[in-house]
């Protein structure tokens, strides 16, 4: 049977398998991985979902761009993110990954390439591919806490390249984007004729760090600019599966680009007419659900700084916004190992860092969102089995 190579192995990894036979076996894990907010414990309203049974969802006239209304309330949390963009310049779809794929398919041929950053999200390389087109990873500076550099950006800029997508705040390492990393990026894509990519779905979770930075790369971007947001993240609503794009930028290219955008919108016509009605109503109610969000990334991170406060060998690096933390551990074995090591032993389930491809060792990933009992229990593990670790290297063989 013939098969598109667009699709990578299915395999499961070394941690996939072995956290399945610990479950299978009735063992309870503490899961410091989990980032949907909908099974976080939050308490989401019992009447939030109302909106949604409104009778216009039953008239179906739909527009590729999405319907005015849902465009407009999209417009709305912009500018609570001081960004002024007309809703005639946004488009909506199912997704922030399904964003991706329309973009892929109107900037990029296939064999074409887009500059994504290391590390951060792992679904480029499987969202760039499906589209035939090919992800270039550019590094983060990491002695600049995993700061941008347009100069690393630029200096991997091919006859193929179409765009540079950047993540503020980026999962995993929060790193936010300043004012002078937006103009250097925009100047660099200008430069290239390139199309500025900023998936800003985490911008409601910026973080004290992040104060003074620009909220959004549309208040200072210069060039064709596409900023992502959706609900998945604003309100903790990733089930209702709506994102948003707002094009930024000189307006031929805008323009250009949204008529491309709007074509392919209209070959698939994938967000439901409800969600879409029922946008303004959800993101008013759902204020409530992103303040609960935001009291728990602050409470989890206060309490990793406490007990890294006694751990010398384990080292937070501070995040300026998401809902993610790394911890820079002891390069006494390689991250797996030790990611292995706290799952069957510890029974405690963290990321380690080359499934983001940091690029040295060795970093833990932990998320934020985890309700805050089994967090501080789940850190409270790590540190000892860390502390164990470099207990047994200082004693050496006997």
């Amino acid at each position: 049977m013939l098969r598109s190579h667009r699709v990578p192995g299915l395999a499961l990894n070394r941690l996939a398998a072995a956290r399945n036979a610990l479950q299978n076996q009735g063992i309870p894990l503490i899961d410091l991985t989990g980032s949907n907010p909908t099974r976080a414990g939050l308490r989401y309203p019992d009447d939030l979902l109302d909106p949604l049974a409104g009778r216009a969802g039953l008239d179906y006239a739909p527009d590729p761009r999405g319907l005015s209304g849902a465009r407009a309330a999209a417009a709305g949390e912009l500018a609570r993110h001081g960004a002024t963009v007309d809703p005639g310049r946004i488009v909506l779809t199912a997704s922030t990954s399904e964003a991706y794929a329309f973009l892929f398919k109107v900037l990029c041929d296939p064999g074409d390439e887009v500059l994504v950053p290391v590390p951060s999200y792992p679904l480029f390389e499987i969202l760039s591919g499906l589209e035939a087109v090919r992800a270039v990873p550019y590094p983060l500076d990491p002695h600049g806490g995993w700061s941008y550099d347009a100069g690393a950006i630029a200096a991997r800029v091919t006859a193929r390249t179409r765009a540079v997508v950047v993540v503020s705040p980026n999962n995993p390492t929060g790193t936010v984007l300043t004012a002078a990393d937006v103009r250097s990026l925009s100047a660099c894509c200008t430069a290239h004729g390139l199309t500025l990519i900023a998936d800003e779905v985490f911008a409601d979770y910026r973080l004290p760090a992040a104060d003074g930075h620009p909220p959004s790369v549309l208040t200072d971007a210069t060039c064709l600019t596409v900023s992502l947001g959706g609900l998945s993240k604003a309100v903790g609503l990733p089930q209702l599966k709506l994102a948003w794009m707002a094009v930024g930028g000189p307006d031929p290219e805008a323009r250009d680009l949204l008529d491309r955008l709007e074509l392919v919108g209209d070959s698939f016509l994938s967000v439901a007419t409800p969600v879409q009605a029922a946008l303004p109503a959800l993101l008013t109610r759902g204020v409530v659900v992103r303040e609960q969000i935001r009291t728990r990334i602050a409470d989890n991170l206060a309490s990793l700084r406490r007990h890294l406060a006694a751990s010398p060998s384990l080292q937070l690096l501070e995040p300026a916004g998401g809902w993610t933390a790394v911890l820079r551990v002891p390069a006494t074995g390689s991250e797996e190992a030790l990611a292995l090591e706290l799952l069957e032993r510890h029974h405690v389930v963290v990321q380690p860092g080359y499934f983001y491809d940091f690029p040295s060792e060795a970093w833990l990933v932990v998320s934020l969102l985890v309700e805050p009992e089994p967090f501080a229990r789940g850190i409270e593990r790590i540190v000892a089995a860390t502390a164990m670790e470099s207990d047994k290297m200082g004693r050496g063989p006997r």
